[in-house]
């Protein structure tokens, strides 16, 4: 697995548009259904919060993007990025998003599934799915923060944000 201190492996997933989470109608929305994200493209910008999750909808899942989106207006977005990573396909994340109002993209690892798990460490091939990881990566593209918990266990959001704004 990843960790303190590594270079953060460089990554391009597609992820939610920033219009699909906003609250326009449907009809408003760009027929664009995606952007690409690269990893690299934070470097010397923002501090990155790479959360891995295993899916969309799931109760803890959504119950970690929930906080996460109440506390994402206190934390200093200048400085941060979050970016949430599962295997789920774009269709799922957009959905996913929209309902749930989350203001940060959501990557989609799902083909080749889980290619981005498997080089952090975190892919578990025998679910199918990412474990719950999240990574604090800083500007430099340096891993400042790894942050674990079981599957059906939830991260403390906050202390994550707050890490990465000490970054």
């Amino acid at each position: 697995m990843v960790q303190v201190g590594d270079i953060a492996p460089d990554f391009s997933l597609k992820a939610t548009w920033a219009e699909r989470r906003s609250s326009v109608a449907v009809d408003d929305v760009p027929s664009k259904d995606h952007q690409i994200v690269t990893l690299s493209e934070y470097r010397g910008k923002k501090n990155v919060v790479l959360l891995f999750y295993p899916l969309d909808w799931s109760p803890v899942c959504s119950a970690e993007h929930k906080k996460c989106t109440l506390m994402f207006p206190r934390v200093s977005t200048e400085k941060i990025q979050v970016l949430g990573i599962s295997v789920d396909s774009i269709w799922s994340h957009n959905a996913f998003a929209q309902n749930y109002g989350i203001p940060y993209p959501l990557l989609s690892d799902f083909q080749p599934r889980g290619a981005v798990a498997e080089r952090y460490g975190v892919y578990l091939s025998e679910l199918g799915i990412a474990s719950r990881t999240a990574f604090v990566i800083d500007r430099a593209g340096v891993v400042r923060d790894v942050t674990h918990a079981n599957v059906p266990d939830e991260r403390e959001i906050e202390a994550i944000l707050h890490s990465a704004d000490l970054v």
